[in-house]
């Protein structure tokens, strides 16, 4: 019998870890609900049943604490991809995101839109956007109007495409619910078409470009910042004060040097392009979801 494979995605800290721990009594690692990542790797957990075998598998976020979104995109993309060359696909995907946060922050922002890239239209129909942490909700009103949003806002284009959202009252008989509901036809991603049909390199992929143009906005981001801390340092009177603007100053134009050769990494050739332009192209289509640039 074929195993059941669920691939779980979402932000750092989002429930990811503790969702597959309700469906196989697996322990969660110490720390797997605080800020700081616990699933560098991806992590594969098998759940036997009187149905078949089931196969979870934890990703890390596109927010990682010791790793950059380039070498997260590169283990995922490694892992899809080895899993379609050998002709397995996934049978549903579940997205995880905390009820409890009450805005879109940048690294959830971000998360979503690999998400919807790496994705894709055909396989929306097996998602399930997943709102966890229910049994922290303090104002169940206030939670149901962040549901609302989520879904006619930021969730649109993936509901649109046949993704549902789903509550996960953190028991194992609501994690069961929601991967039954998950569970059917297998669909590839968009990224391994991508990879293994179109013969497309990691960073000609719709996720890949994606990457790029977000390195492209944070260098700049950080060019701002170290012309204004080197016109505040040349301003200050304090010399204490001029001492750590300067010592911002540098701490900022390293990170600047790293994004740039991650974008560098990132950048495709001209005749890459010119040749990608004529090239297959996957089935499927990317999902642009709603959050602020």
């Amino acid at each position: 019998m074929t195993d059941t494979i669920i691939a779980l995605m979402g932000p750092t800290g989002s429930g990811k870890s503790n969702f597959i721990h309700k469906l196989t009594g697996s322990k969660e690692e110490k720390g797997a609900s605080g800020l700081k990542s616990c699933t560098q790797d991806i992590r594969e957990f098998v759940a036997n049943t009187s149905k078949g075998r089931y196969v979870f598998v934890d990703t890390p976020g596109f927010d990682d604490t010791y790793r950059s979104d380039r070498d997260i995109l590169r283990t995922i993309a490694g892992w899809l991809e080895e899993k379609y060359k050998g002709d397995v696909k996934l049978s549903g995907v579940i997205y995880t995101h905390r009820i409890t946060d009450n805005r879109m922050s940048g690294s959830v922002c971000k998360n979503l839109d690999m998400f919807g890239r790496l994705c894709g239209d055909n396989a929306a129909k097996r998602v399930r956007l997943v709102t966890t942490m229910w049994d922290r909700v303090k104002d169940t009103n206030t939670a149901n109007n962040r549901v609302t949003q989520l879904e006619g806002n930021f969730w649109k284009p993936l509901i649109d495409a046949g993704a549902r959202h789903q509550k996960f009252e953190n028991t194992r008989e609501s994690a069961w619910d929601i991967v039954r509901g998950a569970t059917g036809d297998s669909e590839a991603l968009l990224l391994q078409e991508e990879l293994v049909d179109a013969d497309r390199r990691l960073n000609e992929t719709t996720a890949g470009k994606a990457l790029y143009s977000q390195f492209q906005r944070l260098l700049q981001e950080q060019k701002d910042t170290i012309k204004q801390l080197s016109e505040e340092a040349k301003a200050q009177q304090d010399p204490a004060l001029a001492k750590e603007l300067e010592a911002e100053y540098k701490r900022i134009e390293a990170q600047l040097q790293k994004t740039w050769q991650e974008m560098e990494e990132l950048k495709i050739p001209w005749l890459r392009r010119l040749m990608l332009f004529f090239a297959k192209k996957p089935r499927s289509h990317t999902i642009e979801v709603n959050v602020p640039n």
